[in-house]
Order: C-alpha cells, then structure tokens, then sequence
C-alpha cells in the first residue's frame, strides 16, 4: 500500500479526533463550563478504528496498543448518554465485533507478526518504551473517565482526565519528533492547547463553587 494512502487513513483520524475537542471546547466555551457532546464519543469512535488501522499499516504497535483500550470505552460513554440505543442494532453489533474480528482474522492469515511490531528497525527499543508509556498515559486518561463516569452515573469529563490528556500528549508530540510522524505530531500539537483552555474552565469553575 503506498505511503500517500496510509498517511491519508492517519490524517483522516486525527481530524476526525482534533474535530471532536473543537466541538467539545465550542460548546464548553458557550456554557462557561467544561461539557461532553455526545457527538465527541461518536467521532472517537470513528477515529478510533481508522488510527487503529493507520498503527497497523504503519507496523507501530504503541498507536494499535492505544486504540484497543480506548475502543470500547467510547461505546460505553454513548451508552451512558442514552445515544447508543438509537443505532440500529446490526450496526451496534458490526461495531462491537468487528475490532476483534479483523485481529482474529489478521492473526489467523498470518498478516500480523508480533516480532516486527516489537521490533520494527525503524523504531529502536527506547523510542519504542517511550511510545507505549505515552500511549498508556494518554490511554488512561479514559479508564479514568469511564470509572468516573460509572461511578457518577454520567458521562463526563472531569479534572483528571484533562490532566492525563496533557501529560500524554506531551510524551506522544516528543515521540512524534523522533519518530518523525507527521500525523502523531499535527493531531496531538491542537490537543495540547484545547486540554489546556479545559483545565483551566474546570480550574476557574471550581473557584466559583460550581460543579465540575
């Protein structure tokens, strides 16, 4: 597959992902106070599955890696919202089996070889570390946010998520520099300064006594 098409799939993502924190900082900016679209989970999960594609045609396991844990977090967040219901069944089946299907499949054929992902020589072990540990912190940021939201019983984006968003981002911008991703580095340079402007929103609210 050529290099331009690959490239397209991972620029394609992280529009769709830069599109979903404009959305959410848009509406927060309106309402003074940090709030959660339900279209940010809609776009996450469309994204979600197009990066993770980008990581596999790119044998980059720390981009695959982030996707996987993220995938079914943002499903959970549509069914907290009451928008998961409203798609048609098959097409919520279709999304909820065919990530493992396609890595079934890719495994079975032989498509996948664990050894090149671990050991791509494009990528040496201490960048690799360096990537994976970003993407576990970036990735955590919405483990987080899932065990808040269950446990509020509400899909919402608190203090703490914006926090791990920014320290991962940072991590993943130094990983995109030596790695030379253009994608990692255009999609994630926006994020810094939108998780910014939340932390401060949240910051600021608090300050007043208002919730979170």
């Amino acid at each position: 597959m050529s290099q331009w098409l690959i490239y397209s799939i991972g620029f394609l993502a992280q529009i769709l992902f830069s599109s979903r924190l404009v959305i959410q900082w848009i509406a927060s900016e309106k309402q003074k106070m940090v709030i959660t679209p339900s279209t940010f989970w809609s776009l996450s999960l469309v994204a979600s599955f197009l990066l993770f594609i980008y990581g596999y045609l790119r044998q980059d396991f720390a981009i695959m890696l982030g996707q996987s844990l993220t995938y079914f977090i943002y499903i959970r967040n549509l069914q907290l919202q009451g928008e998961w219901k409203k798609i048609p069944g098959i097409l919520q089946w279709l999304l909820l089996l065919v990530p493992s299907l396609i890595v079934i499949y890719y495994f079975n054929n032989n498509k996948i070889d664990v050894n090149i992902l671990f050991k791509n020589e494009d990528i040496p072990k201490w960048l690799l570390v360096l990537g994976i540990v970003s993407q576990v912190i970036f990735t955590f940021r919405f483990v987080y946010q899932w065990l808040y939201s269950e446990h509020k019983k509400i899909s919402a984006l608190p203090f703490g998520f914006w926090l791990l968003s920014l320290v991962g981002a940072l991590l993943i911008l130094t990983y995109a520099i030596f790695r030379k991703d253009p994608v990692l580095f255009v999609g994630h340079g926006l994020g810094t300064v939108i998780y910014t402007r939340n932390l401060f929103l949240i910051h600021k609210n608090n300050a007043k006594g208002s919730p979170i």
